[in-house]
């Protein structure tokens, strides 16, 4: 199977290899040949329509852990410019699963951090495959603070399958960390802008994202737990994920309709964001624009109790 593709989109890479096999063709041979590609991309466009009309929560699950969708290292250059990555947190380590920096975004000076995956091997082991250890989130209040002080206000971007549960993160008090990143963010005086791009995994999505808007994109996930974990726990067996992930109510969409927890659902690009990354950052482009122009208009006082009701008004029934 192409790596391009998951396993519920096995049809459609059946008919690409089939298109790419004509065009090869039609390099010597022009004949028919192009129209026969225009119909079967005609073909190829309405199946994948078709199929993502009909994804079940698994498969979002899949596509937010797609190993091509876009980090927060390729949506910088597309949506900032100026950026200056800062690093450490000033006690033990280069915090190399959140990227934390300053930029400017339509001229103006903000802070952005996100967590980082890694692509090649060694920089995934680099990053921790972007699961962030206590230095990470202490690194990450520190240019938050740092935003703060001079009046930047601070957009995050959340893809992360939970923060290290290892011994090491551990001894270093990683529930501090990440309750010290929750406690701090709830009164940091200057606007808090979240997108969660990816998976929005437990605490470790959390220490990034109390914040005074929050949007998903289509195909992301926000849960206290991964599906396998949740399976491991509840049945004794990771292979129950799918059972897990309907209960959790995890997908954009669900969590949209139960209101008050996530502020919006940026729609992707047919097929998902990786597969056209620069139309998904116009996307998210335009609603940071949008967004950060009504939070800017507060004042700090109002933007202080509206994100206190903001996050007293979760859990509540409405």
């Amino acid at each position: 199977m192409h790596l391009n593709f998951l396993d519920f989109e096995q049809p459609i890479a059946d008919l690409m290899a089939k298109i790419d096999e004509l065009k090869q063709v039609g390099l010597t041979q022009r004949s028919e040949t192009q129209e026969e590609i225009a119909a079967l991309e005609s073909k190829m466009a309405k199946l994948t329509e078709s199929i993502f009309a009909d994804l079940n929560t698994m498969q979002k699950v899949q596509l937010s852990r797609h190993p091509l969708r876009p980090y927060v290292l390729d949506y910088i250059p597309m949506l900032f410019t100026d950026f200056q990555e800062l690093h450490g947190d000033r006690a033990i380590s280069a915090g190399p699963s959140i990227v934390a920096g300053l930029a400017r975004f339509d001229g103006q000076p903000v802070a952005v951090l996100g967590h980082q995956k890694g692509r090649r091997t060694e920089e995934k082991l680099r990053r921790n495959f972007g699961m962030p250890r206590p230095e990470d989130y202490r690194k990450a209040l520190r240019i938050m603070k740092l935003a703060e002080k001079f009046s930047m206000p601070i957009i995050t971007f959340v893809d992360t399958a939970g923060a290290y549960p290892g011994i090491g993160a551990e001894e270093r008090n990683q529930s501090e960390a990440i309750a010290r990143n929750l406690f701090e963010m709830t009164d940091l005086k200057t606007p808090i802008l979240t997108i969660v791009t990816g998976e929005g995994g437990s605490g470790g999505a959390l220490a990034l994202s109390v914040s005074d808007r929050l949007f998903m994109l289509q195909y992301s996930t926000y849960s206290v737990i991964t599906p396998e974990g949740c399976a491991s726990i509840l049945w004794k067996s990771a292979e129950r994920s799918a059972d897990a992930a309907k209960a959790l109510g995890m997908t954009a969409d669900k969590l949209d309709k139960m209101g008050g927890l996530i502020d919006g659902i940026i729609e992707e690009p047919l097929g998902g964001a990786h597969r056209h990354p620069k139309e998904m950052a116009e996307r998210i482009c335009s609603l940071l624009k949008v967004e950060l122009e009504k939070l800017r208009e507060m004042s700090t006082t109002d933007l202080l109790d509206q994100r206190y009701k903001r996050l007293m008004a979760y859990g509540v029934n409405h």
